[in-house]
């Protein structure tokens, strides 16, 4: 099933994610731009991931058809996998992800970068969920 692959690298991609943010706190004043401009980088290509996942989710499993990451997260709260405080949450990430084209603004990677703890533990929750999912859907 294509939905094993994209969540399998989700997984990939989120691990990278956490890494890079990681390794971004802890760096010395020398390093720390390149690493946190790395982990935004790294933010952006996990969110498209995760999105597509949803997308891919809803589209095998459930039979609903969506386009962009804001329908397939609405229909992905509307399906019952999402709350609203989660549904609210993963929409602004997709705002903070379309910002990403504007991290040579020092302000908006800064305000971006101390975002990224937060939304990696949302992530980190959806992947285990959708694992969980699937799972359940295979027994």
């Amino acid at each position: 099933m294509a939905l094993d692959k994209l969540v399998e690298d989700f997984e990939k991609a989120l691990k990278r994610l956490s890494d890079a943010y990681l390794r971004a706190k802890s760096s010395d004043e020398d390093d720390y731009y390149f690493f946190r401009d790395s982990a935004i980088q790294r933010f952006e290509f996990t969110v498209e991931i995760f999105w597509k996942c949803l997308k891919s989710y809803l589209r095998e499993i459930e039979g609903i058809e969506c386009r962009s990451p804001k329908s397939c997260i609405r229909e992905f709260f509307t399906a019952g996998y999402l709350s609203k405080e989660e549904t609210i949450f993963f929409l602004m990430m997709i705002d903070d992800r379309n910002l990403t084209s504007h991290t040579y603004r020092e302000e908006v990677a800064e305000r971006l970068f101390s975002k990224l703890e937060k939304y990696i533990v949302y992530l980190e929750n959806m992947l285990f969920s959708l694992q969980g999912f699937l799972k359940d859907k295979r027994l």
